[in-house]
């Protein structure tokens, strides 16, 4: 390896791990701000939590690694155009795209292993993460009393506590609702003071209550329903002590079976299998609709035997038979004709009931196949976009000259959510079916691909467009060239005179008011 070669690697490795794990950083705590209130107050442990992380940060790779090339990018050639470092090594008869090689090579190697991680690696993390996310979402609250708060964290029973003790476990005007029977409040204890101790082995709550009553409202039961009366039953206590089942707030984990054969946890030739059979099996769906629709609703065939007649349906009417239907509904009694008419809206009725049911159904079928199919582009797309990044990333560094992390952070935040709005909006068209599967995953790739080819070629040739002193010398030039028309330069004079004039015009009016108010002013003095 030249030793330029190994400069340019040792300048783009190292920005490249500070903003990977930035980006990380950045996104894990994205991911904690959206699942915050099902974490917290659960009462999990440090290593559920960690568990949580790992999983989290993994499923975040494939994100951080796109924004991460386009930072360092930026901020690698930023500092060697800014230092005249890419100048030195230019004018030495290196191009630009010779001093990229090395990093198109790395970056090749980094979009290879972006794409190996998010078909081998992903599907295992997510079916891990969203087995315990389901587990942490269904954990109950842990068990915190606050003062003159009804607490709703243990089954069956509503807790109020008018005051803690500061010094001990000790609670005072305590109020217990027990719903244990489904029947309302009407089972409630009120004590002056108590205590509330959970056992070592968290499977039992011990309440202990002092100087207390116990209320019951009982429901006569040999009355009829709306005669029922309900006497009340008091119990007066000095201690009372019973304990309450806690077995149902440990944390359990869920069979991860359940969730295999999601979309995200497959890779790419289980995603290609899934949607095959998906493809059939609609297929198969719509092809018994129409036939039911065909057989059983739209053509069915009757027969009429006589007066009192009998209707059945036909498998296979006559060829050969012709029918005016018209003519032999006429020759029906009025009897007949009414059920004629009631059985046809009746029909009319099953079939738009089956329409809309069928409807319904092969939709979801279309959503589901959607999903499989978004997420096969999506394990090349996200790994196709390191590469895309980072060309758009190093010419844009060697344009602006600018290295540090201030520019290039604004420019690569502003280039990243420019490509995420668009992967998401092609995203969106593809799940509503307006656009196929894969036109709404690779827009974002189809948009910026000649965007990478045009900011390459700009730098290649040394182009100063995005400074603001080409955009100036540009209007001067041309403002030039139009003051030197003889025309033009007369029109120009004639409205800068006139312009002139209506200053003055204007700056003598306001004399003139001032004089006026002046004048007024004295006059009122001598008055």
């Amino acid at each position: 390896m030249k030793k330029l070669d190994k400069f340019i690697l040792k300048s783009y490795i190292g920005p490249f791990v500070l903003t990977f794990f930035i980006s990380i950083f950045i996104l894990l705590m994205q991911f904690l701000w959206r699942y915050l209130d099902d974490i917290v107050g659960k009462g999990l442990g440090a290593a559920v939590i960690t568990e949580l992380m790992v999983y989290a940060c993994s499923n975040l790779v494939t994100t951080a690694l796109p924004l991460a090339v386009l930072l360092s990018s930026i901020m690698t050639f930023g500092n060697l155009a800014e230092h005249y470092e890419l100048m030195a090594i230019k004018s030495a008869g290196i191009s630009l795209v010779k001093i990229m090689r090395p990093l198109i090579v790395f970056v090749a190697g980094v979009t290879v292993c972006a794409f190996l991680f998010s078909n081998n690696i992903m599907p295992y993390t997510n079916l891990k993460m969203k087995t315990l996310l389901h587990d942490i979402r269904q954990q109950k609250p842990e068990v915190s009393i606050t003062e003159g708060v009804f607490s709703d964290a243990i089954d069956n029973y509503s807790i109020k506590v008018g005051r803690k003790s500061h010094k001990g476990p000790m609670l005072y005007d305590i109020m217990i609702y027990n719903h244990s029977e489904d029947n309302g409040n009407r089972d409630v204890t009120l004590a002056d003071s108590g205590t509330m101790i959970i056992t070592p082995d968290k499977r039992y709550m011990v309440i202990t209550l002092y100087s207390g009553t116990n209320y019951v409202e009982e429901i006569e039961k040999r009355r009829r329903r709306s005669e029922k009366e309900y006497p009340q039953r008091t119990t007066s206590f000095q201690e009372e002590r019973f304990m309450i089942d806690l077995s149902g707030m440990d944390f359990e984990r869920s069979n991860e079976a359940l969730y295999k054969t999601s979309y995200e946890m497959l890779n790419i030739n289980q995603l290609q299998y899934t949607t095959d059979s998906l493809k059939k099996n609609y297929s198969n769906m719509i092809a018994g609709y129409h036939n039911n629709l065909t057989r059983a609703q739209y053509f069915q065939k009757l027969d009429y035997r006589g007066q009192d007649s009998v209707w059945y349906q036909s498998p296979e009417p006559p060829a050969t038979t012709e029918v005016n239907i018209d003519s032999l509904f006429e020759t029906f009694t009025q009897s007949n004709m009414a059920g004629v008419l009631s059985y046809a809206v009746q029909n009319a009725r099953e079939t738009k009931t089956f329409i809309s049911q069928s409807a319904s159904e092969s939709q979801g079928r279309r959503k589901t196949i959607k999903r499989y199919e978004i997420e096969w582009h999506r394990k090349f797309t996200l790994s196709i976009a390191c590469i895309l990044l980072f060309f758009i990333g190093a010419p844009l560094g060697a344009i602006i000259r600018k290295g540090g992390i201030g520019t290039p952070i604004v420019i690569s935040v502003l280039f990243f959510v420019i490509y995420y709005v668009i992967n998401i909006s092609g995203e969106k068209a593809a799940k509503m079916g307006t656009w196929p599967a894969w036109a709404g995953m690779w827009l974002s790739s189809i948009v910026f691909t000649p965007m990478g080819a045009f900011l390459t070629y700009k730098a290649v040739k040394d182009a100063t467009f995005l400074e603001l002193s080409t955009y100036t010398d540009f209007f001067r030039k041309v403002f030039g060239k139009m003051m030197a028309n003889p025309k033009f330069a007369a029109v120009v004079r004639f409205f800068m005179s006139e312009e002139k004039k209506a200053k003055a015009r204007l700056a003598a009016e306001i004399e003139r008011h001032k004089k006026a108010h002046d004048q007024q002013t004295e006059s009122d003095a001598t008055v």
